[in-house]
């Protein structure tokens, strides 16, 4: 698919809006606006696996398209939801934990690049990446 290979993060847009609005505060948003985020995703059937390293942490995800589990998100947030495929892009619906409000993730590919948009509280911000 896609999706597949390694992505290094290369702007973001409304970032700083988007972290502000998720409770996240100003030293810890400074710090992730420069976190060297890398992804590398891998498809085998409806089974994904997604590594996150950035200057922060290391993490493995793996999740099955449509089966809910829980992630911890870098700011330590808990959600709790489930990707999917629709059409072409990857959609993630997730809800905090602490305080039940949705946080949704699209993952598409755009012109070779990897977006990544984030939707909470009606703020929407992108993260671009560019293959490695």
């Amino acid at each position: 698919m896609a999706f597949d290979g390694a992505w290094k993060v290369d702007r973001s847009e409304n970032y700083d809006k988007f972290m502000e609005k998720m409770g996240i505060n100003v030293v810890k948003r400074k710090l992730a606006a420069h976190d060297n985020l890398k992804v590398t995703i891998t498809q085998d059937g409806n089974k994904f696996t997604v590594k996150e390293s950035s200057n922060f942490r290391t993490i493995e995800i793996v999740f099955e398209l449509g089966v809910t589990f829980n992630y911890t998100l870098a700011d330590g947030t808990e959600v709790s939801g489930a990707w999917n495929i629709e059409g072409n892009k990857l959609v993630g619906k997730f809800k905090r934990l602490d305080n039940g409000n949705e946080l949704n993730t699209v993952r598409e590919i755009v012109g070779g690049e990897l977006v990544q948009t984030y939707t909470y509280e009606g703020v929407e911000a992108k993260r671009i990446f560019k293959k490695e």
